[in-house]
């Protein structure tokens, strides 16, 4: 059986990060006012002549549907979800707050647009997002790009997006090893105790997989041991090895004393 991936609700900034590429929009508001106005690219459908859709559009193939105020596209984007589609965006606010957007944001730099598109992102897309909901900046902390994230946060990328498994670029970065992206990252202001969908940070990561430098760079940035997994396990529960065991052990003790 496909595993349903529910949809997600996006705002104005993130929709028009994901024009471009292969993006599908579906309008949902009544012929008129789709002749009158409309996002450019975007296909007029109702619940009425949904089927063939549904039937013939890609399970994997980004879609972006808008109504009038941002309701009933959840609605439409709840039916999508259910049929197994697993990019599914609802944008908030409707065509209404499309019409009163602000003007678009300066140009990039070309390398930062050439290193998007290299990676599979549509020009432009800051926030746009790749196989398993990875954004730019993720995909950037997790192959050490540095300048790369850089320019994304002068940008304004969102440091604490989630992917589909509920992980932010600092847990990525953490995977790769980068300490300098970590850095990074935390100096930007990204929250280093973000918890997935199984309630594990980066810190209980980077303990499980002994990664121990890992673990050290994160407490010495202020990243917390006492959080607990789904399950009930800290990072202290999870150590993957003794030297993860004793640098968080150190922590602990230092933390019973200060008490």
């Amino acid at each position: 059986m496909r595993q349903r991936v529910p949809f997600r609700r996006i705002g104005i900034e993130e929709a028009e990060a994901l024009l471009g590429g292969n993006l599908l929009i579906l309008d949902t508001r009544d012929p008129t006012s789709f002749g009158e106005a409309r996002i450019d690219g975007a296909v007029r459908v109702s619940f009425s002549d949904l089927g063939p859709t549904l039937a013939g559009t890609p399970k994997d193939q980004p879609i972006l549907i808008y109504c009038y105020h941002g309701n009933a596209s959840q609605e439409y984007a709840q039916a999508f979800s259910d049929f197994g589609f697993s990019q599914i965006y609802s944008l908030d606010g409707g065509f209404e707050a499309w019409r009163r957007r602000p003007a678009g944001a300066p140009a990039l730099p070309a390398v930062l647009d050439a290193w998007l598109q290299a990676q599979g992102f549509a020009p432009g897309a800051v926030e746009g997002a790749i196989a398993n909901g990875t954004t730019p900046l993720m995909k950037a902390a997790h192959t050490g790009a540095l300048a790369m994230a850089g320019a994304l946060i002068a940008a304004g990328a969102r440091l604490n997006a989630r992917n589909a498994d509920g992980n932010t670029a600092l847990w990525l970065a953490c995977v790769g090893r980068h300490f300098d992206m970590i850095d990074l990252l935390v100096e930007g202001g990204i929250d280093l105790d973000t918890a997935n969908d199984n309630g594990a940070t980066a810190l209980m990561y980077a303990s499980s997989a002994g990664l121990a430098d890992v673990v050290a760079r994160l407490l010495e940035r202020g990243a917390d041991i006492r959080p607990e997994t789904l399950d009930g396990f800290t990072a202290l529960d999870l150590a993957g090895n003794v030297e993860c065991l004793t640098l968080l052990r150190r922590v602990s003790r230092t933390q019973a004393v200060e008490a």
